[in-house]
């Protein structure tokens, strides 16, 4: 399965929210999600279902202006769109940055709490977390994990700790053993093998919206499972760096003719505030 056969149609929807509607105070037509999507291969009843589903999820509201159907963002989709923002634009792939600090998460659950089990480990994997033993977890830097396990509802059995190496330590060899590093430097290559070739190319104009879509919903969900580990403690030819470049340079190569599309076939009116 190939990176853009694998794409849901809420994480493309979400990044179509974020280039469109995010920061503009604006709701989008329901037919104009439908007509790009379609562009996108995604069938309508699809579509349909997504906005559903994403209007059941507080992700987002409904406008009606006339006989038609309007949408637009709610409270917590802003925070996730802000999120993904910063976490493509401002944190990007590669740690250059770090200071020392790690974050050390120990946990001791019941036996029998199968469940919250694995959701504290997706949860924290998804935080950026790896595995240093069994219940003893570690993230690079200082990450706030207070909300995260209340949620869980798993606050009496978390301690958190921030710590720094001992000085006779290989940091490197214990990031190859906490991390699945060949995964991950395997998702950037494939990114880059991927999109290069339109770093010089260019598609037709109501493609590049489309094509923008794919580009950028691929590269948040790589970019969300790194743990931005230290460079300097990564292999020399890591690839990340390669693959931000490819996502910078296309993603500039596509946005002029990305915009006129848009201008195009979208109807969009403005959002009026919540009753």
């Amino acid at each position: 399965m190939t990176g853009e056969e694998s794409l849901r149609p809420q994480s493309l929807m979400l990044t179509f929210l974020g280039d469109q509607v995010l920061g503009r105070d604006v709701c989008v037509y329901s037919g104009s999600v439908i007509d790009v999507f379609a562009r996108a291969g995604i069938g309508e009843q699809a579509t349909r279902s997504t906005l559903t589903r994403m209007v059941g999820r507080d992700l987002l509201r409904r406008q009606r202006e006339g006989r038609r159907m309007y949408f637009g963002l709610t409270e917590r989709s802003e925070a996730v769109l802000r999120d993904g923002e910063r976490r493509i634009w401002q944190t990007g792939a590669v740690n250059r940055h770090w200071d020392g600090t790690w974050t050390l998460l120990g946990f001791s659950l019941p036996e029998s709490w199968q469940r919250q089990r694995h959701d504290l480990r997706s949860r924290l994997t998804w935080s950026g977390f790896g595995p240093l033993f069994n219940g003893l977890w570690i993230a690079p830097g200082e990450v706030d994990v207070s909300a995260l396990v209340a949620e869980l509802g798993l606050s009496a059995h978390v301690k958190v700790f921030r710590a720094h190496a001992d000085a006779g330590m290989d940091i490197g060899q214990m990031i190859e053993e906490t991390w699945e590093l060949s995964d991950l430097a395997g998702r950037y290559e494939a990114f880059v093998r991927r999109w290069q070739s339109w770093e010089e190319g260019l598609p037709d104009a109501d493609d590049a919206l489309v094509l923008r879509l794919r580009l950028a919903t691929e590269w948040l969900r790589i970019v969300r499972r790194d743990p931005r580990l230290p460079v300097k403690h990564l292999p020399d030819d890591w690839p990340a760096e390669q693959a931000e470049k490819t996502f910078r340079a296309v993603h500039e190569r596509l946005s002029p003719l990305a915009r006129d599309a848009s201008e195009r076939l979208l109807d969009l009116v403005p959002a009026r505030p919540q009753a």
